[in-house]
């Protein structure tokens, strides 16, 4: 299919823009649409309470009004800390009704995270969901002076408010909903920080609107009437916000779930048709049925099928499935497959995935399930997607072409640019960075490098500031290595060093979730520690043909030649991880500074990798 141009390289909208239309008017339009339909469902028992349209918006406006009781203005921000709930919409589009916009806050954040981002942003007012939470907040709330109220939702704080609210007028909460017009600012949310310290990003109620319209309208397939999802990705991050909103704008039934112990269940009984995860999670449930598959010695017939599943899609792609592989594929997918898609609900078709590269097996292997994996590309600055892979244009290996009414283009040093409906206003009370972050014509610098192909669709390759470059002055991107290495079932996070190196190498840390299965499977203690798999032949080995599959993508020059497994977990707590579980490069190589020295040292106790 040819790629649309148009002059600018921005594809033109398929719903016209509306200026004037803020975030508050996606809900008015649904209730208008489908007063009746269940919007929402909450955990309830072993079931769910479902919540229609009318009854949400009943709550967004008794809650909006005890907002206004409380004293907050027009324009002020609210900080917000919880885990996957239902309350984040409720809130959210609550603060939207009384004039106010939410700065949420990961719940996983450290004290000084959570002192800087309420403090720049200027936050009057604070809300926490439990007393976890309220702990690592009073760490940092001696140096809040303007937080003014901090409510806790299990405390009942939100019944307090909608109690103390029932005396503000209907026509002050529709008066405050119409203030914004789509140029004001909507949100605060504050980048990761994989480098240096988190910047406030704002995003406007027109990006909000004009990419959930448009998102909506090509991708009707997943989410049109009768459309489902459950919600696990954390709602403090721009991927799960904006299909919050998304969700809410298209009628779309939505279910959370926080607990990750509890996902398969939630999703047998929720029975979602399409969820968003990123590919760790799509690892983790293929590693986890192939060992549960072996421990229960049908290991090799797991394996068969899955390889038949990825080969049926790839025919499929073709044009042309051999009678053959046809036949095999259907005794497997009955056999074998089938009972995975059960298990995830039995009604998912769509997966949308981001924040990194999805493997092609694994792309093709959901694929043969019956369950569409749309890869996507964005950044909190693009309102999470920038381009998406949609059911009636979709590509394996790629994140999609440009969602109407954005465009990417690819700068002469490879790095991808955007530009649209979907890219921020620019960063809070940060002129120089918001400059820097701008092409002279207006095209926002993603710091990702990429290709387009003849139809537009993207591939990123990695990111522009995390190149290598060996000593011999190779060029090499470390996620085209990182991502293959992921996928092993006992491996956690690998870390390609080798910048102004001899050669490439790898730190690996171990899944500790995962290896006591592995273990166990493969006939060795499972209760071995990290420290002493890390030095067991038969897991130092599974690495080494870990890293030896990737080798097998890229060049010579480009593979690794040795490793070392360091016997920790990085976590998001020690500042290896960003809260969507991508590695603080930065911050691993000066902790393991020690390590990576030793791999290149004369009498390196790493391990070679081999051919």
């Amino acid at each position: 299919m040819p790629q649309i141009t148009v002059p600018d390289g921005v594809m033109p909208p398929v719903v016209p823009a509306d200026p004037d239309a803020n975030v508050t008017d996606l809900l008015e339009e649904t209730l208008r649409r489908t007063p009746d339909s269940s919007l929402f469902a909450i955990p309830e028992g072993e079931g769910w309470r479902e919540v229609t349209t009318r009854e949400f918006h009943r709550q967004v406006i008794a809650l909006a009004k005890g907002f206004v009781a409380a004293g907050v203005q027009p324009g002020d921000f609210v900080g917000f800390m919880c885990r996957v709930r239902y309350e984040f919409s409720l809130v959210d589009f609550a603060l939207w009704y009384a004039g106010a916009r939410m700065v949420p806050v990961y719940e996983t954040s450290a004290p000084s995270q959570i002192q800087w981002i309420l403090s720049d942003s200027g936050a009057t007012r604070v809300i926490l969901e439990d007393a976890d939470l309220v702990s690592r907040f009073d760490e940092a709330h001696g140096d809040l002076p303007a937080v003014a109220d901090v409510w806790r939702i299990d405390r009942g704080d939100l019944d307090r408010l909608v109690e103390q609210g029932k005396d503000v007028a209907d026509g002050e909460i529709e008066r405050r909903r119409s203030l914004a017009v789509g140029s004001d600012l909507a949100t605060l949310i504050y980048t990761s920080g994989s480098t240096g310290r988190p910047k406030g990003t704002m995003l406007t109620h027109s990006n909000f609107v004009e990419l959930c319209r448009n998102a909506a309208a090509v991708m009707a397939d997943v989410v049109g009437p009768g459309s489902s999802t459950l919600l696990f990705v954390t709602q403090a991050h721009v991927f799960a916000r904006f299909i919050s909103v998304l969700a809410i704008s298209a009628g779309v039934r939505v279910g959370h779930q926080a607990d990750t112990k509890k996902l398969l269940a939630s999703l047998g009984s929720f029975k979602p048709t399409f969820f968003l995860a990123v590919p760790r999670v799509f690892e983790k449930v293929y590693n986890a049925s192939e060992q549960k598959a072996e421990a229960g010695g049908k290991g090799k017939i797991f394996r068969a099928a899955a390889h038949a599943a990825v080969a049926h899609s790839k025919a499929l792609d073709e044009g042309h499935v051999p009678l053959g592989l046809k036949l095999r594929f259907k005794v497997l997918e009955r056999l074998v497959l089938n009972k995975l898609k059960v298990a995830m609900g039995g009604q998912v078709k769509y997966a949308v995935s981001g924040s990194a590269p999805l493997s092609t097996f694994l792309a093709h292997f959901y694929r043969s399930l019956g369950i569409r994996i749309l890869e996507g590309y964005g950044l909190t600055e693009t309102t999470a997607p920038l381009t998406v892979n949609v059911p009636d244009r979709f590509k394996i290996g790629t994140v999609g072409p440009a969602l109407p009414g954005n465009g990417v283009r690819i700068a002469e040093d490879g790095e991808v640019l955007g530009k649209g409906v979907a890219v921020f206003a620019g960063y809070w009370k940060n002129e120089q960075a918001t400059k820097d972050a701008f092409t002279e014509d207006g095209w926002f610098h993603t710091g990702d490098i990429g290709s387009l192909d003849s139809e537009g669709y993207l591939t990123i390759t990695g990111r522009k500031k995390e190149i290598l470059v060996t000593a011999a002055g190779k060029n090499v991107a470390p996620n085209m290595l990182e991502d293959p290495i992921r996928s092993n079932t006992i491996i956690g996070q690998p870390v390609v060093v080798g910048d102004q190196r001899p050669f490439i190498a790898a730190l690996i840390t171990l899944d500790g979730e995962m290896l006591p299965t592995w273990l166990e499977n493969n006939g060795h203690d499972k209760s071995l520690s990290l420290e002493q798999a890390a030095q067991h032949p038969a897991v130092i080995e599974e690495v080494r043909s870990a890293i030896q599959r990737a080798n097998r993508l890229v060049s010579r020059a480009e593979s690794v030649r040795k490793f070392a497994i360091v016997p920790v977990e990085f976590i998001e707590a020690n500042g290896h991880l960003t809260p969507k579980m991508s590695i603080k490069r930065h911050n691993i190589l000066k902790d393991f500074q020690a390590e990576i020295d030793d791999i290149y040292a004369a009498d390196s106790k790493a391990h070679d990798v081999g051919e």
